[in-house]
């Protein structure tokens, strides 16, 4: 008999009564699955990943061959070589780290929607940017006053491979941020397009932390 039932059921189904399968109903307030959630990550940014990675690597070539370089020398600085000042790169390093809050304050601006809060911060992070190349660079002037160069031997050479193309980071990323500004002050700018103020300040965080790292090495120990 359920045979008879079952070949029944098919044979009316057959006949074009639709089977109904039931669907689970959506409840207001329920919570979408993870994967309705889940947003690609732009281009951008994982252009400007790689490039950190890159750096990063780079950089990292250049710690090693200074630590094996310092530990092999008798003497650092070698004899004859000027040591390097203490107080007035404390107070750039404070400008760079105070340059990494403003730019963090930008970041909020853009994305509340706020075009004069952004250009307010984004004007303060490229002066403040600009305000540690030039120290840096009336730096190096001195130390090549005193025959501190790159040519002058390993002490010289490892101080502006490391710190020299830090600055040239640096001022790569001051350049992005100025067109950055240039585009905020057309009012190109919104809560929605907040991803290209995101990349200028991924780049910035991470030029900031690197100092953080080279200084202590480079200046301290």
């Amino acid at each position: 008999m359920a045979r008879e039932a079952t070949a029944e059921k098919l044979h009316q189904t057959g006949a074009g009564v639709t089977a109904s399968v039931p669907r689970p109903v959506a409840v207001h307030g329920d919570v979408p699955p993870p994967q309705a959630q889940w947003t690609p990550i732009g281009n951008g940014r994982i252009a400007v990943m790689v490039l950190l990675g890159a750096e990063t690597m780079l950089f990292t070539g250049l710690i090693g061959a200074y630590v094996v370089l310092r530990d092999s020398s008798p003497m650092w600085p070698p004899p004859g070589m000027p040591h390097l000042p203490l107080a007035v790169t404390w107070a750039n390093t404070a400008v760079l780290v105070l340059s990494c809050v403003t730019m963090q304050r930008a970041n909020a601006a853009v994305r509340a929607g706020n075009p004069a809060r952004l250009e307010r911060f984004l004007t303060l992070t490229a002066l403040l940017g600009i305000m540690f190349i030039a120290v840096q660079g009336s730096e190096w002037i001195q130390l090549v006053l005193h025959g501190m160069t790159v040519a002058g031997g390993v002490y010289g050479a490892s101080f502006f491979a490391l710190i020299g193309l830090h600055g040239l980071h640096v001022l790569g990323a001051v350049l992005w941020l100025l067109w950055v500004l240039a585009r905020a002050r057309g009012d190109r700018f919104s809560a929605a397009n907040a991803v290209t103020v995101d990349m200028v300040g991924i780049y910035w965080y991470y030029v900031g932390g690197l100092w953080l790292i080279l200084f202590p090495l480079v200046y301290l120990l």
